[in-house]
């Protein structure tokens, strides 16, 4: 359930469908924001500190590279790859 006041009148969502209607009407630096923070949320990184944060987005990045440059996978080597593109 969440509550949203909008021009002074508390609406009521209690609905994905109409939380889903509402995030489509914000704007799109805004729907980027929140998709950041609900993503940070959903995978733990808001409880990383900043020299963690960074070494996840180099490794990420990495990523991006080697699927760039097409760089193919199977699913076991898709695993082993993340856990060295993760740190683990």
């Amino acid at each position: 359930m969440l509550w949203l006041i909008q021009r002074r009148k508390i609406l009521f969502m209690a609905t994905v469908q109409e939380i889903e209607r509402a995030i489509e009407r914000l704007p799109e630096t805004e729907r980027n924001a929140l998709e950041s923070r609900l993503l940070a949320r959903r995978c733990g990184l808001s409880s990383l500190n900043d020299e963690e944060q960074a070494e996840l987005l180099r490794s990420l990045d990495e990523a991006e590279r080697e699927i760039d440059e097409g760089r193919s996978y199977n699913t076991e080597e898709m695993r082993q790859a993340l856990r060295g593109w993760l740190g683990k």
